[in-house]
């Protein structure tokens, strides 16, 4: 019988990590703070102050889960917001996420100076600052509207379309835009990902019997993309969670059609000056959005396996 013992990994004290690793501490460390001040603290903050009564003016005074009870029991109009805004989430997250990564992996393909022009096409809406306004030139409700235009120029319509005041297409309007504008930073990463493969990798799997890129891409580099697939996960659900469509459809929207938790946060805290109710509906955005987060990782640990 054999006599080999098992290595034991032994942890490290935190005194001799910091030491031993202090230039990358110390590189890390304007990060660290700027993290802790402007998110750490501020979502500390929210979580105390979801608890009070707080006008702004006044002391804020304890309430205990007050506002809680109140978020879910006797606002109607929170519980409109969550259903707008989960239904917004779901077909602009996931499908937002899809799209990045499918388009990224497409113009892998493609050779390195049209890869480069059809990337900048693709991510130039995210940093678009007037998108919102060239959308609604798109879907404006009179007849000299594009949209309008070209339906009545067709025969396809007589009349203009209220696009943005009619409760039955503001939903998909603000779907379509959000998606139109979801090849952002997750998208970059997913092609840089994508291009950081080892190749040598593919040429193994080649020899280990993989025989088509389906299974190439579900075997090798999607589990050696985990970390840029987590990464443009947390993306493209923090951004689906925090739609506000009151650029295109003002506030309220006809119906509260397209009314979202960011538009039923932004009422009470910046027009009713109501904290401590606002603080309680962005603790339960952040909560939604850890959630998952969550689930999220659960699934990419399944990948490849």
């Amino acid at each position: 019988m054999s006599n080999t013992k098992k290595p034991i990994n032994k942890k490290v004290p935190l005194l001799t990590e910091l030491r031993t690793k202090k230039d990358l501490y110390l590189m890390l460390l304007p990060f660290f703070i700027f993290f802790v001040i402007f998110t750490v603290i501020p979502v500390l903050f929210a979580v105390v102050m979801s608890f009070t009564n707080y006008n702004v003016i006044q002391t804020p005074g304890f309430v205990g889960l007050e506002n809680y009870i109140n978020l879910f029991l006797n606002d109607d109009l929170f519980m409109k917001a969550l259903q707008n805004t989960f239904v917004m989430a779901i077909l602009t997250g996931p499908v937002g996420f899809l799209l990045s990564f499918c388009m990224a992996w497409m113009l892998c393909e493609l050779p390195d100076k049209v890869r480069v022009v059809m990337t900048v096409i693709l991510y130039g809406p995210s940093l678009a600052g007037n998108a919102y306004m060239i959308w609604g030139l798109i879907f404006s409700s009179d007849s000299t509207g594009y949209m309008n235009s070209l339906l009545i120029s067709m025969g396809v319509t007589d009349s203009a379309i209220l696009w943005l005041q009619d409760s039955k297409y503001m939903m998909p309007i603000i779907v379509i835009v959000q998606l139109w504008m979801s090849f952002g930073i997750g998208f970059l990463s997913f092609i840089a990902g994508l291009q950081g493969v080892d190749r040598s990798q593919l040429e193994a799997g080649m020899v280990d019997g993989i025989t088509n890129r389906w299974q190439e891409l579900w075997y090798i580099v999607l589990p050696s993309m985990r970390p840029v697939l987590l990464f443009g996960s947390i993306m493209a659900i923090t951004g689906a969670f925090a739609i506000s469509g009151t650029a295109l459809t003002g506030f309220p929207s006809t119906g509260y059609a397209t009314h979202s938790l960011v538009d039923h946060l932004q009422d009470y805290g910046t027009t009713r000056l109501e904290m401590g109710y606002a603080s309680a509906i962005a603790v339960v955005l952040f909560a939604l959005s850890v959630g998952s987060n969550k689930l999220i990782q659960k699934f990419l640990r399944k990948v490849g396996t």
